[in-house]
């Protein structure tokens, strides 16, 4: 399977964190399995790129330790969550 485009996987991400809703977070693994069920470990890195975008973008929240934390700081443990309008 080719890799998804950026757009796929930010595409991706916004409808999980929809899906879970404001109060809710997904785990970038989600969005990964759900567009490669076979080789998703190979995509987590384009899904935190594109997450970081997204957040730069105000569209999603990144999570550490269940608290949010700038787009630049994406390393270790997130998760992602739907911006509260």
């Amino acid at each position: 399977m080719p890799t998804p485009s950026p757009e796929l996987i930010a595409e991706a991400i916004l409808r999980l964190t929809a899906a879970a809703g404001p109060t809710a977070s997904i785990n970038p693994s989600d969005v990964a399995k759900e567009l490669s069920p076979e080789a998703w470990r190979s995509l987590l890195s384009s899904v935190r790129r594109e997450a970081a975008k997204l957040a730069t973008a105000g569209d999603i929240e990144i999570l550490r330790k269940g608290k949010p934390v700038p787009p630049e700081a994406l390393h270790g443990v997130v998760r992602f969550r739907q911006v509260a309008r």
